[in-house]
């Protein structure tokens, strides 16, 4: 254990965020996404949610802010009528980490392909739908 590390963060995910440069891409995946056929390097997060992970997460990582949209979630298949609610939770953990950030949405299908292209996916254990984001790595000033 180190001071000032949270505790839900594991070494390999420690090792992971600080290999990733910037501009370089992570997806923190729910409990149904295709993490291990899509991932370059799967870091498994069982047992754990998505929020508490992002929350954790931005608490070391700083998003990219000289593009737009560092945030990306899975857009719902047009059809479904599945609400995500997680999305304001997501959306109050990273307004704490940067006021202000644009949260994009990609279609299904795009969002896999670019997890395939992302430095790597975290699997959780989240069971809502559509809880699925990427982030984009900044720079620390």
């Amino acid at each position: 254990m180190l001071k000032g590390i949270p505790s839900i963060l594991s070494p390999e995910l420690l090792k992971v965020l600080m290999e990733m440069g910037h501009g370089d891409e992570i997806v923190l995946g729910d409990g149904n996404f295709p993490a291990a056929s899509h991932a370059r390097r799967l870091v498994r997060c069982d047992g754990h949610g998505v929020p508490e992970l992002l929350e954790a997460v931005l608490a070391l990582f700083p998003l990219d802010t000289y593009g737009n949209q560092p945030v990306t979630l899975m857009a719902v298949v047009p059809g479904d009528p599945v609400q995500p609610v997680i999305w304001e939770t997501y959306a109050e953990v990273i307004g704490k980490h940067l006021p202000g950030v644009t949260i994009g949405q990609l279609e299904r299908f795009a969002f896999y392909e670019r997890a395939k292209e992302a430095y790597a996916i975290a699997a959780t254990s989240e069971s809502a739908l559509y809880a699925n984001v990427i982030l984009r790595k900044g720079v620390v000033t």
